[in-house]
């Protein structure tokens, strides 16, 4: 596949016009004007844009996304000003939002540097005086609070023309082997985004640790908790400014995996301690909870609303507007609760705890010294004993509750596979990753269609009281409907999923993996 371009640094300190001299004394340029840029360049704070080889740019009034390589334009939506934010379902219906909607999902685009520049465009020509390659000669500087004017490395910029491929790859011999400029080793956008302190590829929700399997498991152990106690603290202040619905849920999931340590490997942790910690992490989740249950409801709702007949679509208005309503509300007190000493002290009291492990006293920690891949082997192999056990006890009389329970004790499993895993063969850890996913999506279906029967059905009697209640109600039947049906048709599922993860061939590995530790 054709190059679309490069960015080549550029020797410091030396002027616009004696640059474009030396590219003169080679190539055959022509001026093709200058300008003032002023750009900001955006991603999602997990790096998704960076991630699929793109970059989105505030430049020139529009908003515009362009392949990182060689910065070819992809789609691009008029935008007076830089926004402070974006979201796919903010965009008007069109090529930038097709783009950007299935990438980013419910992620908002957050500015991530800012750069002001000069740039001094080039034509290279051939012999027919027609463009084959087209230049830019830039020097950048990074923008923004504490960073007025932070000079940037200087560097042209080198764009294909479509159908001179080969002119692309004389002139970019020449830059290198005549003129020694030598390539950016990252384009722009990447060295802005670090020089303004950021990670160009964004901040990862999941923990990855390369454990070694006779590492001591106290040590082990601190640093998994040390990376989900990052992932928090990183989390939360887009989640107090209310970013996007993602930084609440990655710091819950990096809270229910803190807690998940903290039960499966207590041996470890001294106990006295461990019990406060166990407690106050409890009380995070609580008061997260009720804030990410009404995101749910309400990324789901245009699912929602295909599950009724059109003519009752408009009817369910008043219940989204409820249910923003309460939002709202439980998001405040959320935020106040995540603003508070209570929040602040928890979090430096674990870091502080868990960086101090190690050398705790080891008299009631007696798994402490034990390799970890002992002790995690031990309580993999447990946890899947009892879902097994828990699994085949389920039939078509079993209440609710046993498949939530199924499910819960699933997560148990599916966080020490990942926060351990790296300590076992991967070619078990990943096969039995997939299966218990597999079992969980089932499961995780047939929960959250009874929880949200349930909760649609307990706002019925605040739903009647607004306008246009009566209407709403009758939509709100059709809803819970289609929520029961789809609830059964996940229980029925189930026992084709349990027995591909029950199955004799994956009870034999985890017997001989896990088992032994």
């Amino acid at each position: 596949m054709a190059v679309d371009g490069a960015q080549y640094l550029l020797p410091e300190g030396v002027e616009e016009a004696a640059i474009v001299g030396a590219l003169r004394a080679h190539l055959d340029v022509e001026p093709d004007g200058t300008r003032a840029a002023d750009r900001t360049f955006y991603d999602t704070f997990d790096g998704r844009v960076h991630g699929a080889g793109l970059v989105a740019v505030h430049d020139d009034g529009r908003l515009v996304v362009l392949d990182a390589g060689g910065y070819r334009e992809r789609a691009s939506a008029p935008s007076a000003d830089a926004p402070e934010r974006v979201l796919a379902a903010d965009l008007l219906p069109g090529p930038l939002r097709e783009l950007l909607e299935p990438l980013i999902e419910m992620r908002a685009l957050v500015p991530v540097a800012r750069v002001r520049s000069r740039l001094a465009a080039l034509r290279v020509l051939n012999g027919q005086r027609k463009t084959v390659v087209r230049l830019a000669v830039e020097d950048p500087r990074l923008v923004g609070p504490g960073r007025q004017g932070l000079p940037l490395a200087p560097r042209l910029h080198v764009r294909a023309v479509r159908g001179y491929d080969r002119a692309l790859s004389r002139v970019r011999r020449t830059l290198e082997d005549e003129l020694g400029y030598r390539e950016a080793g990252a384009p722009l956008h990447d060295d802005a985004v670090a020089a303004a302190g950021g990670h160009p590829g964004g901040v990862p929700s999941k923990v990855k640790v390369e454990l070694r399997p006779r590492q001591r498991a106290d040590e082990a152990a601190a640093i998994v908790a040390a990376g989900l106690a990052a992932v928090i603290e990183a989390n939360l202040p887009g989640t107090l400014a209310d970013l996007d619905t993602e930084f609440l849920h990655d710091l819950r999931v990096s809270v229910r995996r803190t807690r998940s340590l903290q039960r499966q490997l207590e041996g470890v942790f001294p106990p006295g301690p461990l019990a406060s910690f166990r407690s106050a992490f409890r009380w995070l989740q609580q008061v997260t909870g009720p804030t990410r249950d009404l995101d749910v409801y309400l990324l789901d709702f245009d699912a929602f609303r295909s599950a009724v007949p059109t003519a009752h679509v408009a009817d369910l208005d008043p219940l989204e507007g409820l249910l923003r309503d309460r939002r709202e509300h439980e998001w405040r007190r959320m935020v106040a609760a995540l603003s508070s000493s209570r929040t602040e002290t928890l979090l430096a009291g674990w870091r502080a705890f868990v960086a101090s492990l190690a050398d705790a006293q080891e008299i009631d920690r007696p798994d402490a010294r034990r390799p970890i891949a002992a002790v995690a082997g031990e309580r993999i192999a447990k946890v899947h004993r009892r879902m097994l056990k828990m699994g085949a006890a389920i039939d078509d009389d079993s209440p609710h509750e046993a498949l939530h329970d199924l499910r819960k004790k699933g997560k148990e499993l599916r966080y020490l596979l990942e926060l351990f895993g790296s300590v076992f063969p991967e070619d078990v850890v990943k096969p039995m990753v997939k299966s218990l996913k597999s079992l969980q999506d089932v499961l995780g279906r047939f929960q959250d269609r009874q929880v949200q029967a349930e909760t649609i059905r307990a706002l019925r009697e605040d739903v009647v009281a607004l306008d246009d209640g009566a209407a709403a109600l009758m939509a709100m039947g059709l809803l819970v409907d289609r929520l029961e049906r789809e609830q059964g048709e996940a229980r029925a599922e189930f026992a084709e999923r349990f027995a591909a993860f029950a199955s004799k061939e994956q009870r034999a590995l985890v017997k001989d993996t896990f088992a032994a530790g």
